[in-house]
C-alpha cells in the first residue's frame, strides 16, 4: 500500500483493452461500431451474422467503397481514421470518426479484417489480443468483411457480465433495428447461426428511397405498428422533424418503443426524453411512455456527437431552443388531430363480440312472449327515460364525429350512434378532461373565478405541509384557492375554485400538497397544470349520475371541441368507437 511507482506509459495492448472497456461493452455495442463503419463506407447492403448472441462469432459484410491494401494496418491503429481528414470536430458528418472501434475489438478478441477497394487487390489482417499479424492478400468482391471471434477471450474477467446469450441477441436485434429505421436507403440483413448448422433470419428489410422512413418502419416494427399514430411534419430555424407520434391511449408501460434520430443516427437523448414528457404532461398518468418515432435533420455544426465513446449521446447547442420546438410540434400535432379512437381498444371489443356464446330463445307453448325489459333488465335500470319514444333528435347529429346520444348505460356510458357505427362514451372521465382544459384556458387568461365560503374552513396541518402552502398562497389564489395562515398550525380556507363548491376544502388541499414536491416554488410552474388536473377530477360529472339526452349531446358536442378530449386527465381513453360493418356481420347481415 506503501510502495510508490514510477509514471511510465501503458503498453499498446493495456491501452487498447482500456479503451475497449468504453467502446465495446457488449456484443451489441460490437455490431453498432461495425455496421456503422459499412454506412460510413457508403454500403447499400449490410450483412450481420452472429452465433451465441455475438460471443463467440460476429460477422458484418457490406459492399461499401472498401480499404485499400496499404491503408488496412492503420484499420486498426489507435485514433487512425479517414472521417476527419481537415480534423474538424465542428462539422462531424460521418458515423464514426475518433479512431478508436476496430483496435479496442482486435484488443479483446480475434478480429480478421478483409476488404477490397476498387482498382486495388484484395487484402486482410488479423489482430488476436492485440497481436497484430501482418497484412496478407485474400479475395473478395468489392467491399469490407469483419470477423470477431470469441469476445472478450483476452478479458475474461469481462465475459461474467454479459448477460444470456438470449438477452444479448434482442440486445444486437435492438441496435440493427434502430440502425435499420434510421437508413432505409441501405438494406439490412441479421441473421443467427445456430449450434446444428441451421441460420435464423431475424430481421430483413430491403433497400428503400431515401425517404422511404415509413415503409421501413413497417419493415421493422410491423406493418399495424403506425395504426394509433399521428403523422409529424415541422420545421423550426433550418431544424426539420418529421415522424410519428402515438395517441395517448395507446401509450406502453415503458420508454422502449420511443426511437429518436439526428441525421440519422440513433440516440438516447435526455432533450428528447424530456420534450416528449412535456408534451404528453396532462395526457398520460405516471408510468405510462407514449409511442414515439422522430426524425431531426439538422446542421452539424448545431451539434456535439463528441460527448461520449458510444456516440448515442449529442449535445445541442441551442438545446432550450430546441426542446421547445419539439415539445410544441408534438403537442400540435396531437391538438389538430381532433378526435381519435385507440383501434386497438376497439378491436379488443370486438373480440370480445365473437366469444359471446350463441344463444336461441323459444317460448313454451302458450307463454307470453319476454318483453325487453325482462330479457334485457340492466338497460331499463340503467336509463329508465330511453324507453321507446319518438326521437326528437335533429338526424344531422349523427354526422357530427362523435354522432347522436341515444341512451345512457349503468348511468356512467353514453351510447351515441354515428353514421358508420356506434360511439361509447365514459361521461366522467370525457367532462373531466373537458373541465380541465377550460380551467387550463380560463387561468392563462387570468379569468378563473371562484367562490367565497361563507363561513371559512380551519384545516390543521403539519408545518411543512402548512409552509408550503403558505408559500404559494399568491399562486393558489389565482386558482380560485384562498388560504390564509390561523394560529401557527393551521390554516383558513377562503375562497375555493367554482367548480368545487360541493367539493369539501380539506380534499382540496390535500390535493394541493400531493401535488407539490420538496421544493414547491421551484416546481410550483410545472406543478399548476397537475393541481388544476386534480381540481378538474373532483368537479366533474360523477359516474353514477344520470343524464338527459340534451346534455348527453352537450356533452358530446364539446368534446368535438376541446383539444385532447380523447383522454381523461389520467390518461385513460374517454370513448371507444365500433364499427358498423363489424357489428352487421356478426348478426349475418
Amino acid at each position: 500500500m506503501n510502495m510508490i511507482h514510477k509514471i511510465t506509459r501503458l503498453d499498446e495492448t493495456t491501452a487498447n483493452q482500456i479503451a475497449a472497456g468504453e467502446v465495446i461493452e457488449r456484443p451489441a455495442a460490437v455490431v453498432k461500431e461495425l455496421v456503422e463503419n459499412a454506412v460510413d463506407a457508403r454500403a447499400t447492403q449490410i450483412k450481420i451474422r452472429f452465433r451465441h448472441g455475438g460471443k463467440s462469432l460476429i460477422e458484418v459484410i457490406d459492399n461499401g467503397f472498401g480499404i485499400a491494401p496499404d491503408e488496412l494496418p492503420l484499420a486498426i491503429e489507435r485514433h487512425a481514421t479517414s472521417k476527419i481528414p481537415d480534423g474538424d470536430l465542428i462539422s462531424i458528418r460521418s458515423f464514426g470518426f475518433r479512431g478508436e472501434a476496430l483496435p479496442s475489438i482486435g484488443a479483446v478478441s480475434r478480429l480478421e479484417i478483409l476488404s477490397k477497394r476498387e482498382g486495388f487487390e484484395a487484402s486482410a489482417i488479423s489482430v488476436e489480443g492485440g497481436r497484430i499479424s501482418p497484412a496478407r492478400p485474400s479475395q473478395r468482391n468489392k467491399g469490407t468483411t469483419v470477423t470477431v471471434r470469441d469476445l472478450f477471450f483476452a478479458t475474461p474477467a469481462r465475459l461474467k457480465f454479459l448477460s444470456s446469450d438470449r438477452s444479448e441477441m434482442m440486445a444486437i436485434g435492438d441496435v440493427v433495428k434502430r440502425l435499420a429505421m434510421g437508413m432505409p436507403q441501405i438494406g439490412f440483413e441479421l441473421e443467427e447461426l445456430r449450434d446444428d448448422g441451421s441460420t435464423r433470419t431475424i430481421l430483413s428489410c430491403a433497400q428503400c428511397a431515401d425517404d422511404g422512413f415509413e415503409e421501413r418502419i413497417k419493415d421493422v416494427l410491423g406493418k399495424n405498428i403506425l395504426e394509433n399514430t399521428l403523422p409529424l411534419q415541422a420545421n423550426h430555424n433550418g431544424i426539420i422533424l418529421h415522424g410519428f407520434v402515438g395517441l395517448p391511449t395507446a401509450a406502453k408501460g415503458s420508454a422502449a418503443s420511443q426511437y429518436y434520430f439526428v441525421n440519422e443516427r440513433p440516440v438516447r437523448d435526455k432533450l428528447f426524453f424530456g420534450a416528449v414528457k412535456g408534451a404528453y404532461s396532462d395526457l398520460l398518468p405516471s408510468g405510462k411512455f407514449p409511442f414515439i418515432i422522430l426524425f431531426m435533420s439538422i446542421e452539424p455544426q448545431d451539434i456535439d456527437v463528441n460527448v461520449h465513446p458510444a456516440k448515442s449521446e449529442i449535445r445541442f447547442h441551442a438545446s432550450a431552443s430546441v426542446r421547445s420546438f419539439v415539445l410544441n410540434a408534438i403537442r400540435h400535432q396531437i391538438a389538430e388531430a381532433g378526435l381519435r379512437s385507440d383501434s386497438a381498444l376497439s378491436q379488443s371489443i370486438s373480440q370480445g363480440f365473437s366469444s359471446f356464446p350463441s344463444v336461441s330463445y323459444r317460448p313454451s307453448h302458450g307463454a307470453k312472449q319476454a318483453s325487453l325489459g325482462a330479457q334485457f333488465p340492466g338497460l331499463a335500470e340503467a336509463a329508465p327515460e330511453y324507453a321507446p319514444q319518438e326521437n326528437t333528435e335533429d338526424p344531422k347529429t349523427v354526422e357530427y364525429p362523435l354522432g347522436a346520444a341515444r341512451a345512457q348505460y349503468h348511468d356512467n356510458y353514453i351510447i351515441a350512434e354515428t353514421r358508420d357505427g356506434m360511439i361509447i362514451v365514459d361521461q366522467h372521465a370525457a367532462h373531466e378532461r373537458l373541465v380541465y382544459e377550460r380551467l387550463k384556458n380560463e387561468y392563462a387568461q387570468k379569468r378563473l373565478q371562484s367562490q367565497r365560503l361563507l363561513v371559512p374552513e380551519i384545516i390543521s396541518l403539519g408545518a411543512i405541509e402548512r409552509e408550503k402552502l403558505l408559500s404559494i398562497a399568491t399562486t393558489l389564489t389565482e386558482i380560485g384557492l384562498e388560504i390564509e395562515a390561523f394560529g401557527e398550525d393551521a390554516i383558513a380556507v377562503q375562497s375555493v375554485p367554482l367548480p368545487l363548491i360541493k367539493a369539501s376544502p380539506s380534499k382540496i388541499v390535500q390535493t394541493v400538497i400531493d401535488a407539490l414536491d420538496e421544493s414547491p416554488k421551484e416546481a410550483l410552474s410545472k406543478k399548476v397544470d397537475e393541481i388544476l388536473a386534480s381540481i378538474a377530477c373532483h368537479g366533474s360529472v360523477r359516474s353514477g349520475r344520470k343524464l338527459r339526452v340534451e346534455e348527453m349531446n352537450a356533452l358530446l358536442r364539446e368534446m368535438e371541441a376541446t383539444p385532447n378530449s380523447g383522454t381523461c386527465n389520467h390518461g385513460r381513453p374517454t370513448f371507444i368507437s365500433l364499427d358498423l360493418k363489424f357489428l352487421e356481420a356478426r348478426f349475418g347481415r
